[in-house]
This record gives structure tokens, C-alpha cells and sequence, in this order.
């Protein structure tokens, strides 16, 4: 039987734990990253888009440090949004303070109707450094 090498940001197990899903699994030489939301730590959305980007990019980067990777390792990104037509260049603006530099990771952009009670949700894959 194969076990999931999980990965838990600092402070947040008991929330994925009432949720049932990890954070992020390790496997192959990648780093495969649930999709995170501008949550705060007790799971209620961070009032506001841009904080709400900004706090999922957080949420993000810790799981990302957790597994002693950084944003420069993310190859793929996944961003699910609800409203894109009203909200994408907010939203866009805002993660370009965490991007980086180039060369950027590929990226697709999804329109969702629902995400649970939050704007954006970011999924992306990481290539593990120490791999």
C-alpha cells in the first residue's frame, strides 16, 4: 500500500483534517498543492478580493515553504475564479505582486459559479528543488 507523503503548513492540520484533504502530496520529484483559498486561519474568507488574493498567495507560499519549496519551483497554475469578467484584472494585478520573475509558470485561468463562499481558489504543481 502506498502512503501519501503529505505535506501541513504550521498551524493549519485540524482545518484540512475537519475538511478531509491534504495540503499538498509529494510524489515523483513534484509537489502537487491543493488549491488554496484566501482563507484565514479558522476557514472564514478574508473580506475583500484583493486581500482575498493576497491571503491565498500566503496560504500558498506556506505550504510551498513547508515542503522547502518556493514560487520560483511552481511549474503549473491552475486559478479558478468566480465573476472573471468583473474580477480577472483585480485579481491578476494583485498576483503579480507574488509572481516572480520570468520565466513564469503556465498557467490556466477557469470561471467558476461557486468556490465555497470565496472569489479565487489557486492549484498549482512545484518541481521539488532537492529532487
Amino acid at each position: 500500500m502506498t502512503i501519501r507523503d503529505v505535506v501541513f503548513p504550521p498551524g493549519c492540520q485540524a482545518l484540512y483534517d475537519k475538511n478531509r484533504y491534504s495540503p499538498a502530496v509529494r510524489a515523483n520529484g513534484f509537489l502537487f498543492v491543493s488549491g488554496q483559498v484566501g482563507s484565514r486561519d479558522d476557514g472564514s474568507p478574508e473580506p475583500g478580493l484583493d486581500d482575498q488574493v493576497r491571503r491565498a498567495f500566503e496560504n500558498l507560499n506556506a505550504i510551498l515553504a513547508a515542503a522547502g519549496c518556493r514560487f520560483e519551483d511552481v511549474v503549473d497554475v491552475t486559478v479558478f475564479i468566480v465573476e472573471p469578467q468583473s474580477t480577472f484584472e483585480r485579481i491578476w494585478a494583485v498576483a503579480q505582486e507574488y509572481w516572480g520573475q520570468a520565466p513564469y509558470p503556465n498557467v490556466t485561468a477557469v470561471g467558476v459559479t461557486w468556490l465555497y463562499g470565496f472569489d479565487v481558489e489557486i492549484k498549482v504543481i512545484a518541481r521539488l528543488p532537492h529532487a
